[in-house]
């Protein structure tokens, strides 16, 4: 077993937390400007990793209690949901709606129905890319 480094595991901690906020940047400007959920969730992964590897598998099991099959299937549910509402209205499979809402706090924010998309990609790539790379890692034990 190797053992990490206490700096190794101090500046993974910030470094984590500054990839999963640009992540969710990714995330919520993808849908008019570069980026998305795919490159979001491939970010958050790779966050994900870096703990992984700096912490070790049992310690961030413990800690992050996720199953990552149920969450590729939430995520292409989201995403396929997205598609169906819209055959529903009588419109494409996949067609965007676009609509300005005001919020309390926020003031006026357009919301689309690209945004629900990108985040069941979101969800699927972090499911799928963690199950794979810890598949992997449980290959080597």
């Amino acid at each position: 077993m190797m053992k990490n480094s206490l700096s190794l595991q101090t500046i993974s901690r910030i470094a984590v937390f500054i990839i999963l906020l640009f992540s969710v940047y990714f995330l919520f400007a993808g849908h008019n400007n570069p980026g998305g959920g795919f490159i979001g969730g491939l970010m958050a992964a790779s966050a994900l990793v870096l703990l992984y590897l700096s912490f070790g598998t049992k310690k961030i099991n413990k800690v992050i209690r996720i199953n990552f099959p149920y969450l590729i299937a939430t995520g292409l549910l989201i995403a396929m949901a997205t598609g169906v509402i819209s055959v529903i209205f009588g419109y494409p499979f996949l067609t965007q709606f676009y609509e300005y809402f005001h919020f309390p706090l926020l003031g006026k924010a357009g919301l689309a129905t690209a945004l629900l998309f990108d985040a069941g990609v979101f969800l699927v790539v972090i499911g799928v890319t963690i199950l794979v790379i810890l598949t992997i890692a449980e290959d080597d034990d």
